[in-house]
């Protein structure tokens, strides 16, 4: 009950953080964009505020407003830091670079996990690669785009996917993420800049996530590029939970003769038998292995 009184009060609420820079929090308001603080009281209680964020304000005279309620989230990542996300877009180069597939299945299941959906915009095509690429996400459930860069081919179907939806797109450097999202939301530099001449700030950097409302219920964020190190940043699965993730397992898992069946080596595990018969590709029973032995040794750690 009290879970759902503090969902009213985040869907009635038109505070939202756009961005965070040095302590200080851009809130979008009804009417205005003000640069807010945050009570010492939420480092006490281990609560950051971060973009995305739907916030009660405290206003005080000669003074800048306060963060005085952070509500609740639907869910948050770790890195980039951003709350209450319905898609994340996964930019993906079909070539130079070749994408990493479990790096896309790890950032995959930890969306997963947090009841994101994840969606695949492929740029840099090469057609035949790209489709093969996407056909292992689409077998499975999960939506995937085409996109020339060099035309913006694509996109508009992309962008029409997203709204009324917050997104973001991640992705690492040079997969043409920032030429996608000038295609996705062509208002963002305009938007960036009437940001900054209302705050009378300088340009944001790419180090910062920035929140965009392109109409009123759509907004859409740019993230900074990661490298593969970083991708156990965005967040932590248990080993026990790993599979859960990997949304084609589910129809195999009830079948396994072991019910604690990791489905790793065991005898007369159905989701490895699923792999051999081609039902589940090969690449994500092989991320899962990895994703599960790196949960296993971080918890053996403790």
């Amino acid at each position: 009950m009290n879970f759902q009184r503090k969902e009213e009060k985040r869907l009635k609420t038109e505070n939202r953080i756009i961005s965070v820079s040095g302590g200080i929090y851009t809130v979008e308001t009804s009417d205005r964009l003000v640069q807010a603080k945050s009570r010492g009281v939420f480092r006490q209680k281990g609560i950051k505020p971060v973009t995305g964020d739907y916030v009660e304000l405290q206003f005080e005279e000669n003074t800048d407003p306060v963060i005085s309620e952070v509500l609740e989230r639907k869910n948050v990542i770790i890195r980039p830091p951003l709350a209450n996300v319905d898609i994340m877009v996964l930019v993906v180069s079909s070539c130079e670079p070749e994408p990493n597939l479990f790096v896309l299945d790890k950032l995959t299941a930890i969306f997963e996990s947090k009841g994101i959906e994840t969606v695949y915009a492929f740029t840099k095509i090469d057609r035949v690669r790209a489709e093969e690429y996407a056909g292992i996400y689409e077998n499975i459930g999960y939506k995937t785009f085409m996109i020339d860069n060099t035309t913006g081919e694509g996109s508009a179907l992309l962008a029409d996917y997203l709204k009324g939806k917050t997104s973001a797109l991640i992705g690492n450097t040079g997969v043409g993420k920032s030429s996608l999202m000038n295609y996705i939301a062509p208002v963002a530099e305009h938007k960036t800049s009437e940001i900054s001449r209302k705050l009378g700030r300088g340009r944001h950097t790419t180090r910062e996530v920035k929140l965009y409302r392109l109409d009123g219920s759509t907004y859409i964020a740019d993230t900074p590029g990661f490298s593969t190190v970083e991708v156990s940043k965005y967040g932590v699965i248990a080993s026990s939970e790993v599979a859960e993730c990997f949304r084609e397992f589910s129809m195999y898992t009830d079948k396994c003769r072991f019910k604690d069946c990791a489905h790793i080596k065991e005898d007369s595990c159905a989701v490895r038998a699923a792999v051999k018969d081609g039902s589940i590709a090969a690449s994500r029973h092989e991320s899962y292995c990895k994703i599960y032995g790196e949960a296993v040794k971080k918890e053996n750690e403790y």
